[in-house]
């Protein structure tokens, strides 16, 4: 099982965006020394959600500092990139990490950053395969060029290649297939439990997919009790989510999706690794066997505190990892 840390950047009330990008920075750095397998960072534009904007510039940062740890994006948004810059970026990440980096990307949302960066909403609407098809042919070093709906221009090489696949995050039918036909492993996000999990990989595998490398994200907040643990999420949590979420606008003006906090909190409670170290190591061993499952990423985040995000890496590292390690 590879377990790894999933670094959202999360501001809680009253905390400085600058100085959450520094913790985030130290927290990757106390998942290598804890024993983690990764680190995945989010990408997220005017939300106190998360507040890094590019997550491959703090993957950079990162390698800088650490020496073991693998790092990806979790996810780098292709509606919003151009998808031969981000190969440029990740093949030097690649490189430059000593092979340590994966790239996961993701489709995003009908969100105002569409607007701001003036790739529109047709874009997210209809472009993700076209883009994620640009992404791998940069990747592989040979000649590239485009002549879709949305990308055209002649040919290049580009520099440097990496051998690279991307992890493409998972939340529909169309995104599955999407990965599905190129081969591509999925990133399944924390909102679904592992019932649903385990029907999107078996929807993958009947579309043909190959790959067996699929991550699931969660939370994880490990306390002397579960209840202890359940008890200081379901206080702290949603201190974070609740002007978190309200960061999503919509670019068209379409309702924003509500979401009840207290029964979202409740849920990531009880399908993710949020209490004992035994029901941490337990949860996660469940997921795995119903699943097929067996990289997480895990956020640490909860309590909203570095103090405590560090304390709880640490006992996540000390006494939930060596239950887990197959």
């Amino acid at each position: 099982m590879r377990i790894g840390v999933f670094v959202l950047a999360a501001q809680f009330p009253g905390q400085e965006p600058g100085r959450v990008l520094a913790d985030a920075a130290e927290l990757i750095v106390a998942a290598e020394e804890a024993g983690f397998d990764d680190a995945w960072i989010a990408e997220h534009h005017f939300m106190s959600y998360g507040v890094c904007p590019s997550a491959t510039t703090l993957a950079a940062v990162a390698i800088g500092r650490t020496t073991r740890i693998g790092l990806g994006t979790a996810v780098s948004v292709l509606s919003t990139h151009h998808p031969v810059a981000l190969a440029e970026q990740a093949a030097m990440l690649h490189h430059l990490s000593g092979g340590r980096f994966t790239l996961g990307v993701g489709r995003g949302g009908p969100w105002v950053d569409l607007e701001v960066f003036g790739t529109g909403l047709a874009r997210y609407e209809r472009g993700f395969g076209e883009s994620l098809d640009l992404l791998l042919g940069a990747l592989t070093g040979g000649p590239v060029a485009a002549d879709g709906e949305f990308f055209r221009f002649g040919e290049v090489r580009v520099v440097p290649p990496a051998p690279l696949r991307p992890v493409v995050a998972c939340t529909s039918e169309s995104s599955v297939g999407l990965a599905a036909e190129r081969g591509l492993p999925m990133l399944l996000g924390m909102h679904i439990g592992d019932a649903d999990k385990a029907a999107l990989v078996a929807d993958y595998a009947a579309r043909g997919g190959s790959a067996r490398e699929h991550v699931a994200a969660g939370v994880a907040h490990v306390a002397d009790s579960t209840e202890q643990a359940v008890r200081e999420i379901k206080e702290s949590l949603p201190r974070w989510l609740e002007p978190g979420l309200a960061g999503y606008v919509p670019v068209d003006g379409r309702p924003r999706p509500s979401r009840d906090v207290p029964k979202y909190v409740d849920l990531l409670t009880r399908i993710h690794p949020v209490g004992s170290a035994e029901h941490c190591a337990a949860t996660l061993l469940r997921t795995a066997e119903s699943t097929g499952i067996e990289r997480f990423v895990l956020l640490v985040e909860g309590m909203g505190e570095h103090r405590r995000t560090l304390e709880n890496v640490r006992r996540l590292g000390a006494e939930v990892l060596p239950m887990v390690r197959r």
